[in-house]
């Protein structure tokens, strides 16, 4: 079935085809039997595919990754075909347009795809507000593992680096009610300077006064921090060296790339669409070097989410090998839809 709408919404452009399918699956999810459908079909419920992580009950291990649902709209929606948690964002304290249009591209013969979208995205108050009102916020209270929420958070576009930490404390605050766990976003390469801050002294001047707030909660939310794929053995041994300093809860790798290395596109393809971040097939093995090199060179001490490239059951088998205690999805749900997500979870049942 997918298959046929992806024919279709590949024939838009692709920021197009994005907004057309969240508004679609917004107006489909308040359809009470089309929900019904969804689950039946998509939903593989099983005590199996239980993780727990971060003092955390996931239901199944299989995440949708931060950008596919920036503003909270359609959590519900995501639930309903079996993602196991969501993370919503990259959420700045104001509302933004992101980057000029247009700045998403397909790469079908690669599997991939380019974005500079550049934080696009409601601000706080309304990612929060959306939070709120979804009817997976409104079961939070029950005992049952529920479908969890993550709140990935970044900086706005005219904050300078210097004042950056302001930012991701005032995402902190807003979302901290609403959302299971946080991801701290500096290594996305559509705004301007925002990889600088991953970086050892900046980067430790954010999460050491992040944890300083969580620590005054009565319940503290894990924070994570999502790095680069584009990051030197150095860089990755100066990240352990600061996530296990700041008692962080774990590491999302990895983001999108800035390489354009042994693409099948044409080089004038890919020169005409220029600057952003490469996602998809391209980026599974170097993803997957990156999870091994820090569960090893950690003694397997900081938990890992996987994300990039994860086409197939088995690319989110071998991450989880590697030493991922949990993987998430975005290029891979847009070519294969939400049976990638039912194959990796009956693969896990077995």
């Amino acid at each position: 079935m997918y298959k046929i709408l992806r024919f279709f919404l590949f024939k838009l452009n692709a920021e197009t085809a994005h907004h057309f399918t969240l508004a679609l699956f917004s107006f489909l999810i308040k359809i009470p039997f089309v929900k019904s459908i969804l689950q039946f079909c998509y939903a593989v419920e099983d005590k199996k595919l239980e993780r727990h992580l971060f003092g955390l009950t996931f239901k199944n291990p299989v995440g949708l990754a931060a950008g596919l649902d920036k503003n909270a709209a359609c959590i519900d929606a995501f639930g309903a075909i079996g993602f196991g948690f969501i993370e919503i964002g990259t959420v700045t304290p104001l509302s933004q347009d992101g980057n000029e249009k247009p700045r998403l591209f397909r790469l079908i013969e690669d599997e991939a795809i380019i974005n500079r979208m550049g934080f696009n995205n409601a601000g706080m108050k309304v990612v929060r507000e959306n939070i709120l009102k979804s009817e997976i916020y409104s079961k939070k209270s029950n005992h049952n593992p529920q479908i969890l929420i993550g709140g990935n958070i970044g900086k706005n576009k005219i904050t300078d680096n210097e004042l950056a930490v302001d930012d991701y404390i005032k995402c902190f605050k807003e979302l901290y009610a609403v959302v299971d766990y946080f991801v701290v976003n500096v290594s996305s390469p559509n705004t301007p300077n925002l990889r600088a801050l991953q970086e050892k002294e900046p980067l430790k001047k954010i999460l050491f006064q992040l944890q300083e707030i969580n620590q005054q909660q009565v319940k503290q939310k894990p924070i994570l921090l999502k790095i680069a794929p584009d990051l030197s053995n150095n860089q990755l041994d100066d990240i352990i060296e600061i996530i296990l300093d700041t008692k962080l809860a774990g590491i999302v790798a990895t983001n999108t790339t800035i390489s354009r290395e042994n693409l099948k596109a044409k080089n004038s393809t890919i020169k005409s669409i220029g600057a952003g971040g490469l996602s998809g097939k391209p980026l599974t093995q170097k993803s997957t070097q990156i999870i091994k090199y820090i569960a090893e060179k950690s003694q397997h001490q900081i938990p890992i989410i996987a994300v990039g490239g994860i086409m197939t059951a088995q690319d989110a088998i071998d991450k989880l090998n590697a030493g991922a205690s949990l993987v998430q999805l975005y290029t891979g749900f847009i070519y294969e839809g939400p049976n990638l997500i039912k194959e990796i979870n009956m693969q896990l049942c077995k």
